[in-house]
């Protein structure tokens, strides 16, 4: 005999889309305290399965579906169980449907699931050469494109999306590819007005700069973009006087000459400069860094500083330059 849970569970299939509704509401509520997830969690085979099932529905039923679902998905068992149900094809087709009213909470979907390998390798599409990166690019043009001025940005997750991505080898490739031209496209995002975005964009940067040792010109063909964005966030507030712009290529030193906003957030600055780093460990990257007058702006950036752990990563690039070769192992940390 059934109890309590499977009645609840099987309800979210019945014909009548009253009691259906009543169902995924009280599933969503669940989702929402460490004891429904628990009990979810136990019957997983079958809850999933018909939360998925639910997405295509009208926006009464599918907006409590994905809201469950998003719950349940920071559970890493939960997020691999569903992935294997082919969720990610499910979310993307169901993304550019005309009319989806869901986008924000499907990209939040996607979030979660990519925080798992498979999440990505699915995302990446890397079982079929045919289509690899088809959804990255999809989601690459919708973050490029959507407005972030408004109070609703369904798309600013998306650069959680890319960090995620970015810390596959298949993704960093994916994303470097000069054919493709995709993270020129991401780091023009940095000139957003949202932390979520800039934090977004960053963090990819960083990532892809782990490839700086076999991808280095890829990543300088688009210098334009690259310097500024990874600069601008470490060149601390003053505004700079002709003699360093004048060393600088024009957009970056067109920045530095007038008063700003300061980038405020830890996080940003501490990624910035681990790219800068992974950069200038090779002799090219250094070359191309002394090129825009970088040693110049840190010098500055630095004498403003005041958190030490932004200061750490500031100093491991001082002594990087100095020395003109990498500091001793195990001098500076970082991982993706």
């Amino acid at each position: 005999m059934a109890n309590e849970m499977e009645e609840l569970i099987g309800f979210l299939s019945s014909p009548s889309p009253q009691v259906k509704k009543v169902a995924v509401d009280i599933v969503r509520d669940l989702t929402g305290s460490d004891d429904g997830l628990q009990s979810l969690t136990a019957y997983s085979k079958t809850v999933l399965p018909s939360l998925c099932s639910l997405l295509g529905e009208n926006k009464e039923v599918s907006e409590a579906a994905t809201q469950a679902l998003v719950n349940l998905s920071q559970i890493t068992d939960l997020a691999s169980k569903m992935i294997e149900t082919d969720i990610i094809k499910v979310t993307m087709d169901l993304l550019y449907i005309q009319g989806c009213e869901i986008t924000e909470l499907l990209v939040m979907l996607l979030v979660n699931l990519t925080q798992v390998d498979t999440g990505v390798e699915s995302l990446l599409q890397l079982g079929d050469d045919k289509v690899k990166g088809l959804y990255i690019m999809k989601l690459v043009r919708s973050f490029c494109t959507s407005s972030n001025e408004k109070k609703d940005d369904p798309f600013g997750h998306v650069g959680s999306i890319l960090v995620n991505i970015s810390k596959n080898k298949e993704g960093r490739s994916l994303l470097l590819d000069p054919k493709r031209g995709l993270l020129k496209q991401i780091i023009r995002q940095f000139d957003s007005t949202s932390l979520l975005r800039k934090k977004g964009v960053s963090g990819t940067i960083r990532n892809c700069c782990f490839e700086a040792d076999s991808q280095l010109q890829n990543l300088l063909l688009i210098s334009e973009f690259l310097w500024p964005a990874l600069l601008l966030p470490v060149a601390g507030n003053k505004v700079y006087n002709k003699e360093d712009t004048s060393k600088m290529p024009l957009e970056l030193g067109s920045a530095l000459s007038i008063e700003r906003e300061p980038v405020t957030d830890t996080e940003i600055r501490i990624q910035t400069l681990e790219a800068i780093y992974l950069i200038v460990l090779q002799l090219a990257g250094r070359r191309a860094f002394w090129s825009v007058n970088g040693p110049r702006i840190l010098q500055i950036g630095y004498e403003e500083e005041e958190d030490p752990k932004v200061m750490s990563a500031y100093e491991q690039i001082g002594a990087l330059l100095v020395e003109g070769k990498a500091p001793e192992e195990g001098s500076m940390q970082m991982s993706l």
